[in-house]
């Protein structure tokens, strides 16, 4: 939904293959510093006997790449504002700003390239399939506030990590229930007309049918497999409201995506609200002869600044 998204404030970039999951800075000084003591510090993320007050938990760390973030983070709040300079210089990073900003540049660029180097390191083997998702739903011109959308259109595309193949697709219509009626605007935008949604199924039988079809592919069971999506509102909003809607409870495969906007726009060093990512669909066709709109060859996608 291209329309929508144009509306949504953008959020801060995040390394290649990173799932969606908000974590907030730790590494937070001791309460009880002895000031006449040095503190030593690691940026490879390891401990130091001094740095062994930073804890973290399992509620707090899903993978122990924040536990290394954490870390490198106590180490720079108790570097000097001349440390975090002469540390930025040897980034060729900026070295303008007070304390509090320079703490910050140097904790986001260590959190990118441990997040890089972890991904980087893994993304080849860890997941068999990616499911790459792109929900359609309706919508108005001008997006006013107080519509409700509803979604409309549940296509996947799974490829295979290993063949960067895809092997297989689903995709289903779905019928509105509180705006049945699609705007003109909603039609010309999607592509899909008002008699394909009113012969549709509604949202809960539609995504029982997904949930089959994931398990017929054994994902989560024998293969392991992951969400991509272009950003983060077919999962944090449109799911969500629509799985509100329709009184489901929020699907597990859905709790965790990845965001190739956000990956590429830090991989390539810009902002998210200035990348824009192509994709070349010449190969991707429904069953129906409709390409969806916005699914795509993810082998041959390429980034415009």
């Amino acid at each position: 939904m291209e329309h929508e998204r144009s509306k949504q404030p953008s959020s801060e970039a995040v390394a290649p293959a990173r799932l969606e999951s908000p974590r907030s800075e730790c590494g937070e000084e001791p309460r009880h510093p002895n000031p006449e003591k040095k503190q030593r510090c690691r940026f490879d993320g390891q401990e130091t006997k001094e740095s062994m007050f930073i804890t973290s938990s399992a509620s707090d760390f899903s993978d122990p790449v924040y536990k290394e973030i954490a870390i490198t983070n106590g180490c720079i709040n108790r570097m000097s504002k001349e440390e975090l300079r002469a540390k930025l210089s040897e980034f060729k990073l900026e070295t303008r700003g007070v304390k509090d900003v320079l703490k910050k540049r140097l904790k986001n660029y260590y959190k990118k390239q441990k997040l890089m180097l972890k991904e980087g390191s893994c993304a080849d083997s860890y997941y068999d399939y990616i499911c790459i998702i792109d929900f359609e739903a309706t919508c108005e011109e001008g997006n006013p506030p107080e519509f409700i959308h509803e979604i409309i259109e549940f296509p996947v595309v799974l490829l295979n990590t290993h063949t960067l193949e895809i092997e297989d697709t689903f995709q289903q219509y779905v019928r509105p229930e509180i705006n049945t009626q699609l705007s003109d605007f909603c039609i010309n935008l999607t592509g899909i007309t008002q008699d394909q949604v009113d012969r549709a199924d509604t949202f809960p039988q539609v995504l029982k049918k997904v949930i089959d079809w994931m398990k017929l592919k054994e994902l989560g069971t024998k293969y392991k497999y992951c969400i991509l999506t272009d950003g983060s509102w077919d999962m944090s909003k449109f799911l969500n409201i629509q799985c509100r809607l329709s009184r489901l409870k929020y699907p597990p495969f859905a709790k965790k995506w990845i965001n190739i906007r956000k990956s590429y726009g830090n991989f390539y060093k810009n902002e998210v609200n200035e990348c824009r990512i192509h994709w070349d669909w010449q190969t991707l066709q429904q069953p129906h002869g409709r390409a969806s709109k916005h699914l795509r060859n993810p082998k041959t996608f390429w980034v415009h600044t």
